[in-house]
């Protein structure tokens, strides 16, 4: 575990323009520098890189963030990787928290890469020996040259043939590897056996795993590594590190289901393509290739199977989705893979196709529909209920709208009608629901602006929240709730504040969309650092001024002081003590 102590120096360390420059050529305009966005697509720069933030944000497709999420976003790395490099760049030894027993798992973990990389050299070189394979793999239209970019290799037809690559067979990284398995009796055998077989990597190229691929008839067609300290299904990808290049110049992904698909597809010059191992697309699949390109298009076969998994693979990009971003899904001819249809088409016929790939949007409800016709009241009922909970997991606030529309067209219902049918148990953002008690009306419209503002001001000067005792801020509104999470970040924090520590500290989190859109509109406004003193203040005032005239403080001079109206007044005069300004103003901020 990384302190946030040191991610907090490291930022202050790197220059995030330095970083950047490296990937994407940038040019001074102004106070900042900008490029066209390397996460989507345009003609004219809208992506902008602050020197004094240390901060990124595009203003067309909205992506942002620091040093460190750059490196994550961009270059597919880890957060422990990106933070790696960053600290090599700067000089600095990465400290982490020890835990019982992370040195002897991280010596396991070490054993097991040793081993895997070793399996994988001892299969290159056994392909070579069998005839048999190769021509399987030339039969399949493979080259030598695909062949040995993607390390392909082949497992002998032994029991034991891994015994010749190590000097200890029966060491327990073997096993710990998956390259083994430990029979009855005590009896080791390879658990991939006349196999032609695909190394699976992380995003640092390393070799993490296997899949295994049956030459002639038999079952399982794909054999996986299975789960261990390094590989993880759920979370790795097929081919994913060959083709970051391919993926950020066409920025598009495509997913298909097996290891062949992925290594046809890029023999045929499509080398944008990426597989699943064994599992249907997961959360963390989805959002760690939104991360990489606008457009994911998942590939499938046009049978009842193929769209049941495009079914789930709708299920988990849903919740990750976000305005911008769009998910296409790809249905070819019954019988046909991704390798069959580039072999008879072609490069310019596989990517015809992948034009006409069908958005999430249309086939969520052309899905949707078909189970449930709305021709009727009691079907469009059915339409509305089976839409309700795959409605409420979507985030991206524009495509969630739009799709409610479409779905008020289908039904029946009006726009006004169905928000609180959807509700009733999704309790999607749109529920209507009251504010909190004793929370008032006038409040509830006007606190989100002013928690905005302040939010602006505290991240460009982060140590605010330490010095100034902000108000408790329970509006229950997605600005007031970051707001109020902002403030107790910095004040419990103890190492250095910046905003791109800051920033990195709400990564991934709920309040992160919130703060980069205020810090993205501070940058379009030109606010300074330079003026967060006085605005803290008058925002102070502000907010107790409201709080005052809506009942919530003391209603006159002469009554006594609640513990609320007491605080109010010894912010006022703090900020009067330390900030400029007039020192002269009514503490009751004018309020009668």
């Amino acid at each position: 575990m990384i302190p946030n102590d040191f991610i907090a120096t490291l930022l202050s360390r790197v220059d995030i323009i330095q970083v950047i420059d490296r990937y994407v050529p940038l040019k001074k305009a102004g106070a900042n520098y900008q490029a066209c966005c390397p996460f989507h697509s345009e003609k004219s720069p809208s992506f902008t890189v602050s020197p004094t933030k240390q901060f990124y944000h595009c203003f067309g497709c909205g992506a942002h963030g620091t040093a460190v999420g750059f490196l994550m976003e961009y270059g597919g790395k880890s957060f422990p990787d990106a933070v790696e490099e960053l600290a090599r760049d700067a000089g600095l030894e990465v400290p982490r928290i020890g835990r019982p027993g992370d040195k002897e798992r991280q010596e396991a973990s070490n054993d097991i890469s040793a081993a895997l990389l070793a399996a994988a050299k001892f299969y290159r070189a056994k392909l070579k020996e069998s005839q048999r394979a190769i021509d399987y793999l030339k039969g399949r239209g493979l080259s030598g040259a695909i062949a040995a970019r993607f390390g392909v290799g082949y497992a002998p037809d032994g029991w034991q043939a891994l015994e010749v690559a190590f000097p200890d067979y029966s060491d327990d990284a073997l096993a710990q590897a998956g390259l083994v398995i430990n029979g009855e009796g005590g009896k080791r055998y390879d658990r991939f056996r006349d196999r032609v077989m695909f190394p699976i990597h992380d995003s640092r190229g390393r070799v993490i795993g296997f899949g295994g691929r049956v030459i002639d008839q038999g079952e399982p067609k794909y054999l996986n590594s299975p789960e261990t300290a390094l590989f993880s299904k759920g979370r790795e990808l097929y081919g994913l590190f060959l083709a970051r290049d391919a993926i950020h110049k066409s920025d598009r992904v495509v997913v298909v289901e097996g290891y062949m698909d992925v290594v046809a597809l890029a023999q045929h010059g499509v080398e944008y393509a990426v597989a699943t191992l064994g599992t249907s697309t997961t959360p963390v699949h989805a959002q760690k290739l939104f991360r990489m390109a606008d457009t994911v298009v998942f590939c499938f076969d046009g049978d009842a199977a193929g769209r049941k998994a495009a079914w789930r693979a709708l299920e988990n990009t849903l919740p990750v989705l976000v305005d911008g971003k769009n998910a296409r899904f790809l249905f070819l001819p019954d019988g046909e893979d991704p390798d069959d249809y580039i072999r008879k088409h072609g490069k310019t016929g596989f990517e015809r196709a992948i034009e006409t790939a069908i958005p999430l949007s249309e086939f969520l409800l052309t899905e949707l529909s078909s189970r449930h016709p709305p021709i009727n009241a009691e079907g469009r009922a059915a339409l509305v209920a089976a839409a309700r909970p795959l409605l409420a997991t979507i985030t991206a606030p524009i495509l969630g709208a739009l799709m409610r529309r479409q779905l008020a067209e289908l039904s029946g219902l009006s726009e006004d009608e169905l928000p609180p049918l959807l509700s009733q148990t999704a309790g999607t953002p749109e529920s209507g629901r009251r504010p909190p008690a004793g929370t008032s009306r006038s409040r509830m419209r006007r606190a989100p602006s002013l928690a905005r503002e302040l939010i602006q001001w505290i991240l460009l000067k982060p140590d605010l929240a330490r010095s100034t005792g902000l108000p408790r801020w329970a509006d229950g509104t997605p600005e007031g709730n970051a707001l109020a999470a902002l403030v107790e970040a910095c004040a419990a924090s103890d190492g250095p504040l910046s905003t791109s520590a800051v920033m990195q500290s709400f990564a991934t989190s709920v309040h992160e969309p919130v703060l980069a859109a205020a810090l993205a509109t501070a940058e379009d406004q030109s606010l300074t650092v330079e003026h967060a003193d006085a605005r803290v203040r008058e925002g102070i005032e502000r907010w107790w001024l409201w709080a005052r005239r809506d009942g919530r403080a003391a209603a006159s001079e002469g009554s006594p002081l609640d513990a609320e109206e007491a605080e109010r007044l010894r912010q006022l005069e703090y900020v009067r003590r330390t900030l400029p300004g007039d020192n002269q103003a009514d503490p009751s901020g004018g309020a009668g």
